[in-house]
């Protein structure tokens, strides 16, 4: 199925810092049809990389959505039973305002004068995309990695508007080893001359800071088992080795390959700004635990990990599932075997798949949708 982008503009939107920044446009899809009650609706919340074009074929490149394989009719998010939306974040570069956007004071890309953004910014603009299309409650919030992070805020946040939350693959803040993977993919960026200072909208893209960071992001989101299965130390049109500096491996042709493909598509002030916000986020904090944070959430709780998920490990959702149960909220949790890594939630979706249906199955009788 062919799907379009849709796209909202809002006067403005008061950032959490204290800035105020408009007009603000929100690019999303839809799925599905809403139901008279308008109780049926399901937030998807994107990861770093990803947009609003989580399902369905693009007319512009006739490629189907990053989560295509769990939203559809039949499948784990059934959009003959649901209403599925899904946004481009704050900060973004797909359609919602970011760096990349032109500021109307000076009639230029906002570039680094962009103020800074959180994953509250982020839910902040949701709901009021959520609100604009008439909706009151949602039936669930999910996603995975940055996505996760997205649906406990809207869990904690907007309580009010959330029947259950399904954070996958994430965590509730991270950790040193996380962040540090972050920055290096920021100098990454910021040592390519062509960065510029975040100055390079009518100049050269920084193409190459920009590609090794996106390289050493997809190490993380893989296993040694993966790779192993899927480049081992096979050569690339080649019997033996060079000796010699040019792609040699199967896998480094392989990260070069996404390296370049995202350059294409991707914004780099949008890679620093999201992967900040993404290092800023801390669940418990101004409530002084996570227990005393998820004490604010009122949604039934379904939490799945992964176990060769190293870039987001299964304590780290243990964590959210120990905090809330000691505050005694409805949660359920499902460590998923799976030998594809971090990016597990996105490929390796038979089990993923039967969790989701039938908790979204009990959430919706529980609540009432017809």
């Amino acid at each position: 199925m062919i799907v379009q982008t849709d796209s909202v503009r809002f006067d403005s939107i008061s950032l959490g810092g204290g800035a105020t920044l408009g007009p603000v446009d929100v690019a999303y899809q839809s799925y599905g049809a809403l139901n008279g009650a308008k109780s049926n609706a399901i937030l998807v919340l994107h990861a770093f990389s990803g947009d609003a074009h989580a399902a369905g074929i693009s007319p512009e490149t006739g490629k189907p959505g990053w989560w295509d394989n769990m939203i559809g009719p039949g499948k784990a998010l059934d959009t003959n039973k649901y209403f599925v939306i899904c946004s481009n974040v704050l900060g973004g570069c797909r359609g919602t305002t970011g760096p990349s956007s032109i500021n109307p004071a000076t009639g230029k890309p906002f570039a680094m004068t962009f103020p800074i953004i959180t994953i509250g910014d982020m839910v902040r603009l949701q709901r009021m995309l959520v609100e604009h299309l008439g909706i009151r409650r949602l039936l669930s919030v999910t996603g995975g990695s940055m996505g996760g992070m997205q649906a406990l805020e809207w869990a904690v946040a907007h309580p009010e508007m959330v029947a259950s939350a399904m954070p996958i693959a994430t965590t509730a803040r991270h950790s040193a080893q996380q962040i540090a993977f972050d920055e290096v993919g920021r100098q990454a960026v910021m040592a390519d001359p062509d960065w510029a200072n975040g100055d390079y909208y009518d100049k050269n893209l920084p193409a190459r800071g920009l590609a090794v960071a996106r390289m050493v992001g997809h190490i993380t989101y893989m296993s040694d088992d993966s790779m192993r299965e899927k480049f081992g130390r096979r050569l690339r049109n080649r019997v033996e080795f060079g000796p010699d500096f040019d792609t040699e491996f199967e896998v480094e042709s392989y990260l070069r390959y996404r390296g370049s493909q995202f350059v294409g598509r991707f914004d780099a002030n949008s890679y620093l700004y999201i992967t900040k916000a993404m290092d800023y986020f801390d669940l418990a904090n101004g409530y002084g635990s996570l227990g005393a944070a998820l004490e604010h959430a009122t949604a039934r709780f379904l939490v799945i990990s992964f176990t060769s998920d190293w870039l987001y490990p299964s304590y780290q959702s243990l964590e959210i599932v120990n905090a809330l149960r000691s505050r005694n909220r409805d949660v359920a949790y499902c460590e998923l075997n799976s030998n594809y890594g971090h990016d597990a939630f996105l490929v390796d979706v038979g089990e993923q798949t039967e969790l989701v249906r039938g908790f979204l199955a009990r959430v919706a009788r529980e609540e009432g949708v017809q």
